[in-house]
């Protein structure tokens, strides 16, 4: 079949040609005037294991370390990063594209609270236009000088995640994940999508893993024993880091004070990303 005749349905066409041979590539452009060095997806198999959290905590121990780091909120319809951050002023544009907002320490944000004029208002739109949006914080924000950009999947495998996979040049995700016994079946799906669409998966990190205990310390596993170790070797991934269910860091991220948070217990993630610059 020639070329100008293809109906470039190759399911249907036993044909060997250039479309066959070079697969056509959905990645996006980002804005003229953006220079990002990393792009770093944070994802989960299902929703409230604490992703955003992670996210956050990834961008303020990078941040510390000396790199100009951002975080583009792509959980459209749950966005919690700006409330996490403590930033409630509206995103800006100009003739070039959109300027991201700069939290107190000076990581850039954007998200669709910051593009509404009332923060609280549900976002009720549908998967295509919520997957068009994911793709303008990429091609119209302006990401000036970022070292790191961590995106804040939503959670599953549905349309904005397979936006992000897809229009994203993604260096790497991190799979949150938490204790309970079907761990195992929902890191299997966030990991397979990665395999499908040839990201790199730089290891997992278990949210609410424990509690300490207040006057002994020792730590209590309210939600059953780990099982994250068994499920990290049997898809050949590391533990990034266990990261404890703590009062105290909840209590600073509803009031906006995420950079006011150490969280020594996610080191080996920072780590795992920041070593992607040394490759």
């Amino acid at each position: 079949m020639s070329e100008e005749n293809c109906s470039h349905d190759c399911s249907s066409c036993g044909q060997s040609c250039s479309s066959r041979e070079k697969p056509q590539s959905f990645l996006e452009k980002p804005n003229a005037q953006s220079k990002i060095d990393r792009v770093i997806g944070v994802v989960s198999g299902k929703g409230g294991v604490g992703k955003s959290l992670v996210t956050s905590l990834l961008a303020v121990q990078l941040n510390r370390r000396g790199y100009h780091t951002g975080v583009l909120d792509a959980d459209i319809t749950g966005p919690s990063i700006p409330k996490v951050f403590g930033v409630h002023q509206n995103a800006v544009g100009n003739e070039k594209g959109i300027v991201p907002v700069k939290t107190r320490t000076g990581i850039d944000i954007i998200s669709v609270n910051l593009l509404l004029e009332d923060e609280n208002a549900p976002v009720v739109w549908r998967g295509p236009i919520i997957a068009n949006v994911v793709k303008q914080f990429w091609t119209d924000v302006i990401w000036k000088d970022v070292n790191y950009l961590f995106v804040d999947m939503p959670p599953g495998t549905g349309d904005v995640p397979l936006t992000v996979f897809q229009s994203l040049p993604l260096d790497g995700i991190v799979i949150v994940t938490s204790p309970q016994e079907l761990v195992s079946m929902i890191v299997s799906k966030a990991v397979s999508m990665a395999k499908m669409m040839n990201v790199p998966i730089l290891g997992i990190v278990e949210n609410m893993s424990y509690v300490k205990c207040p006057d002994c310390g020792k730590a209590i596993p309210v939600f059953g024993e780990s099982h994250v170790e068994q499920t990290a070797k049997k898809f050949g991934l590391k533990v990034l880091g266990k990261c404890p269910l703590d009062p105290q860091v909840a209590a600073k991220c509803d009031a906006g004070d995420a950079e006011s948070i150490e969280a020594p217990w996610l080191s080996g993630a920072a780590d795992a990303v920041e070593h992607l610059n040394q490759n």
